[in-house]
């Protein structure tokens, strides 16, 4: 009896797979990058002497002598101690006495710090003094003590809330009372920081900080009101040996009184080359970097736009077996740049949504220049019928889109081609700020990721499904001359309502 119940089972999963599988090779292959559970942990990275030499001295030169210097998370002490070979050596021991102040919640770096206090002549006993262990997070020292008005500078632990609950349990206190809400340590650093009154703070944190959504438009919103940024430094390549995070240097200067007014600032941005850039930080948009592509998907958004799905999940092809045999990219079984597909049968009604939605949304850069963000066909990409998710659901992975109504064929590639061209068009004037950078990058431009909200967003800018015959006409002409202008004025002509255009594009 047991046999043939073995029997039936084996025979009722062969109606849906075939044996027929194969293997397909990806553009590009993510690169892993090692950390250490104890540094996770505290979410800690060490700061380099050299950073602090090249871009964060200069600016305090002139008026070391005119604050009390502290770092609330001094690690080794690399952003403070520092200052002390501007100092001549007759009068450093006085200086540090009344000019430095370093705290850290890690005893072997409160230890380290004292070392190298001591390389400048420190003696021990008063390195003790003004270097001390506190966790000051929840802790904060009292700072009205201080002879002179504070400066704090520091690199502040960052550890996302989400590694956090999964991970690191011990954090998440953190994030309860005035504190709930935020979503990293360093967050937590700079509100506390805001209610004690600090007037001016000079911070490396990621750079979501600046170009996040969720993770930071809460910080910014509860942040900038009260301070202003001075100018900013921003890296878009690795400059931490423990971490792949990128970073900005911000620095911060608190407002004579709060204020909903737009911030405007230059930054520096950092990778293979040194560019130069000016910001102009709206509330409107929550402060957030990089807000023209925002405020595009907002302002053309179509009255009835597509309606856009994501993924297609194992569950549903078990759903609807029949006798259609179709080939599906396996997106869970990737290794060594290639992902595996399997044939499957399906019934009529599966097969003929496959066939009508080839599309598939790349939402990381491969680092190839073939393999950018975007959206591609599957079969001429991967040459096969579909991406099926076969066991979770990652937001870095293949993902089919599903489109309703149905489109022909020549709507299909308008859209795919109008999508693809704006967002290269805002990558190039924003300088893909409106994407999030991958952090563990190393290819030939700096990768970055598109959320699948903006990816539909976009995607509800272009009613293909409303534009009339001979204005497609125009937009595949349009869109094939680049002419971004153009494109505009046709999408803005289908829906009546929209009597002006804006200049702020």
């Amino acid at each position: 009896m047991r046999k043939n119940k073995q029997q039936t089972k084996k025979k009722k999963v062969n109606i849906s797979t075939i044996s027929k599988t194969g293997y397909v090779r990806d553009l590009g292959i993510t690169e892993y990058f090692p950390t250490e559970k104890k540094r996770r942990e505290f979410g800690a990275h060490l700061t380099s002497i050299d950073i602090f030499k090249k871009f964060v001295f200069p600016e305090i030169e002139s008026i070391l002598y005119k604050y009390t210097w502290v770092d609330l998370f001094c690690g080794e002490g690399n952003l403070i101690l520092p200052i002390l070979e501007a100092i001549p050596e007759g009068k450093r021991i006085d200086f540090f006495k009344n000019h430095i102040f370093l705290f850290d919640i890690q005893k072997e770096m409160v230890e380290k710090s004292i070392e190298n206090a001591k390389i400048y002549g420190i003696p021990d006993t008063i390195a003790r003094n003004n270097i001390r262990q506190r966790d000051t997070l929840q802790n904060y020292p009292d700072i009205k003590s201080f002879k002179l008005p504070p400066y704090h500078i520091t690199n502040p632990p960052y550890l996302y809330i989400g590694y956090i609950v999964k991970n690191s349990e011990r954090n998440l206190r953190y994030f309860t009372g005035q504190n709930e809400g935020y979503q990293d340590l360093y967050q937590i650093a700079l509100m506390n920081d805001l209610r004690h009154g600090l007037q001016k703070l000079i911070y490396i944190i990621p750079t979501n900080f600046l170009f996040g959504f969720s993770v930071s438009n809460k910080i910014r919103k509860d942040f900038l009101p009260f301070y202003n940024i001075k100018k900013a430094i921003i890296f878009e390549r690795k400059i931490f040996e423990f971490t792949g995070t990128n970073v900005c240097i911000c620095f911060f200067e608190k407002k004579t009184q709060p204020s909903q007014e737009p911030i405007i600032f230059k930054a520096s941005k950092i990778n293979s080359k040194i560019t130069e850039r000016e910001y102009n930080l709206s509330p409107k948009n929550f402060y957030r970097a990089g807000g023209e592509f925002d405020e595009y998907i907002s302002y053309f958004k179509a009255p009835i736009p597509l309606k856009i799905k994501f993924y297609l999940t194992l569950d549903e092809v078990v759903k609807n077996k029949g006798q259609k045999e179709v080939k599906l990219l396996d997106v869970n079984d990737f290794s060594n740049g290639y992902f595996r597909f399997h044939t499957y049968r399906v019934n009529e009604k599966l097969y003929n949504k496959l066939n009508n939605n080839p599309l598939f949304v790349r939402t990381l850069d491969t680092g190839g220049w073939n393999g950018r963000v975007g959206i591609y066909n599957v079969k001429e990409t991967f040459g096969v019928d579909g991406i099926v998710v076969t066991k979770e659901k990652y937001r870095t992975h293949p993902i089919q889109i599903f489109i309703t109504p149905d489109l022909p064929e020549e709507d299909l590639i308008l859209l795919k081609n109008y999508f693809n061209l704006m967002l290269e068009y805002f990558r190039d004037i924003t300088d893909s700020e409106f994407l999030t950078t991958f952090k563990y990058s190393n290819s030939d431009y700096i990768r970055k990721y598109l959320g699948l909200s903006q990816t539909k967003k976009l995607l509800e800018t272009f009613p293909v499904h409303l534009i009339p015959k001979e204005q497609k006409k125009v937009l595949k002409i349009l869109i094939e001359q680049k002419n971004i202008e153009g494109i505009k004025d046709v999408l803005l002509s289908v829906d009546k309502k929209r009597e002006k255009q804006p200049t702020i594009f």
